[in-house]
């Protein structure tokens, strides 16, 4: 399961498997041992089949689409208003944006075929591309790019896209005033726009330059402070990506059809189905030929059995995310320094990433991603298992052991309920016996994904674990932790130093500047740290050697859509 407000793309919680996007790679044996892996310098590694004409009979069958895995979609596929990050992968091929950030971080042209940013880095212009047209044929301008930032700034919105460290100029009148629009967007013409800053952001081209949405369409019965309309159309997207969708069944596909509008032609591919797959049917399903790729978690024996099919082409990923426990801040118990530090030294984190990867994960000391440039572990402290620390952390912290075993203080236990979406979630069974011997009455909850995003977003809950979304640059595994935000900062941490880095490591867009800035956030957020970091991965994906382009698609980030556009299939 993965989180989406902001930095919490879908990949899976400790839990299911995803469509693997990113990263180019070189062939390489795998690691099939239990050994510690170095995934900072480790390159990613590719497969080519052995011998594509062992292509099932079914897949062969099917000529005029191409079927890929999703795990558990929510229905609302409507631009920065899901929570579930599996909905941001079902948008993907819907909805096409200014700019898209290719999987190294450059920003790549989508809607707009160029752009301009002032000499101060505050005004950003775009040029769209002439003759746009959403799915229905009805033209794209720059009329909706200026709807679609107002509404992500209206004074309802609570969704994942935020503004508040970038502020179009207007923001406060325009929320907070008798102001009918916000004064820093300026629609030139049809196919230019202008839009001013009043903070330098070196994220801001890839946020103001996001998916664009019909004003015609989602805007013609809005009202500023007023947004629940919207809810109606989250099942009936209308985009300007290259499908559109056909149907959306729940709890088994989605299904797309080719875009005639799109502005680089309607898709060879007539059809895509995002099939929802377990991880543990996935195999199944592409060796009898029902998907064309998926994504198979991290277990060498399943690459190996990937290597045996021979049609299959097989990328060997490390993947930009961070597996962690989420853990509540705004919890008495939990609100401590010293508890936190005492959940990290009284769990085996190294036992877990074995049991989950089997060589092919690392125990995560850092928040970043060992892909991402801001990556180093310079001055981090690294919480290796140590129940003796652990148990005079809590003692320290005023919690002490009853009769029972179960830690005390002023006359509540220390129980702490976790939450995950899955009965087999390693973290289950290993923290159940490391956090009991340190006291800790440790209780697991698994519950469906809707209802677990639920329980996060409202706070309801003392230990949960999630994903991280793919993250591309810096900002994206910490921005959380600087913001007052409920709706981002799910956590609820607090910590003044860490906030003031937080702000300063996108106030400037010197990269050299920002690695200074970043290692010593990094140094801070071990320091005190506001959640509990579990690991990083390599991902096994694979498709069907008959996809002509598979391997764009699979090594696609935000550019994935545009890579879907260009597959072909071998009759």
């Amino acid at each position: 399961m993965t989180l989406t407000k902001r930095s919490l793309t879908a990949t899976a919680v400790l839990v299911a498997g995803i469509l693997a996007l990113g990263g180019c790679a070189a062939t390489a044996e795998p690691n099939t041992g239990n050994a510690k892996v170095d995934l900072a310098t480790m390159k990613d590694e590719f497969y080519k089949a052995t011998d594509p004409s062992k292509s099932p009979a079914a897949a062969n069958a099917r000529t005029d689409a191409f079927v890929t895995t999703i795990s558990k979609p929510g229905g609302v596929f409507l631009p920065g208003f899901y929570d579930n990050g599996w909905d941001g992968n079902a948008v993907q091929p819907i909805f096409a944006s200014l700019v898209v950030i290719d999987d190294a971080g450059k920003p790549v042209a989508d809607l707009a075929d160029k752009w301009e940013v002032s000499d101060d880095d505050l005004t950003y212009t775009f040029h769209l591309r002439k003759g746009l047209t959403f799915s229905d044929g009805s033209p794209l301008t720059a009329d909706d790019v200026a709807f679609t930032l107002t509404l992500l700034n209206d004074p309802q919105y609570a969704g994942g896209t935020d503004f508040s460290d970038i502020v179009i100029k207007g923001t406060d009148e325009y929320k907070n005033g008798s102001a009918t629009s916000l004064s820093g967007i300026e629609v030139e013409d049809p196919q230019t726009i202008r839009i001013t800053t009043e903070k330098p952001n070196p994220l801001a081209l890839q946020t103001l330059g996001g998916q664009v949405i019909s004003k015609a369409y989602y805007g013609k019965d809005y009202q500023k402070g007023q947004l629940d309309y919207l809810k109606a159309l989250y099942g009936k997207p209308l985009g300007a990506g290259p499908y559109a969708l056909d149907e959306y069944v729940e709890g088994q596909e989605i299904r797309y059809k080719a875009n005639e509008h799109y502005y680089g032609g309607k898709p060879e591919v007539p059809r895509v189905i995002f099939k929802v797959v377990s991880s543990d049917s996935a195999l199944q399903n592409f060796q009898n030929g029902d998907i064309d790729h998926g994504g198979f978690g991290s277990d060498p024996a399943v690459l190996k059995q990937l290597q045996g099919l021979g049609f299959a082409n097989i990328r060997a990923r490390v993947v930009p995310d961070i597996g962690a426990i989420w853990v509540n801040n705004k919890k008495p118990a939990l609100a401590s320094t010293e508890v936190r530090q005492a959940l990290y030294y009284g769990l085996d984190r190294q036992q877990i990433v074995d049991a989950k990867y089997k060589g092919l994960g690392q125990v995560a000391d850092v928040f970043a991603a060992p892909t991402q440039w801001s990556f180093t572990t310079e001055g981090v402290t690294k919480y290796a298992y140590d129940p003796k620390k652990a148990e005079k952390l809590l003692d320290d912290a005023g919690w002490k052991k009853g009769s029972d075993g179960v830690r005390q203080k002023d006359g509540q236990k220390l129980k702490l309920s976790y939450i995950t979406t899955k009965d087999d979630d390693p973290i289950i069974p290993i923290a159940e016996s490391t956090y009991t011997k340190i006291g800790i009455d440790f209780v697991p909850e698994v519950l469906d994904s809707n209802t677990a995003f639920d329980r996060l977003y409202n706070g309801d809950y003392d230990l949960a674990g999630f994903r991280t979304n793919g993250l591309s640059d810096p900002n994206d595994a910490v921005s959380e932790f600087g913001t007052d935000d409920p709706d981002i900062n799910v956590s609820g941490y607090q910590n003044a130093e860490v906030t003031k880095l937080i702000k300063k490591g996108i106030s400037t867009f010197d990269e050299k500047e920002r690695q200074k800035i970043y290692t010593e956030l990094y140094q801070k957020l071990s320091q005190d740290p506001p959640i509990v970091l579990i690991d990083y991965r390599k991902s096994l994906s694979a498709w069907n050697a008959r996809i002509e382009g598979g391997d764009k698609y699979v090594t696609g980030s935000g550019d994935a859509a545009l890579a879907l556009a260009k597959l072909k299939i071998k009759n």
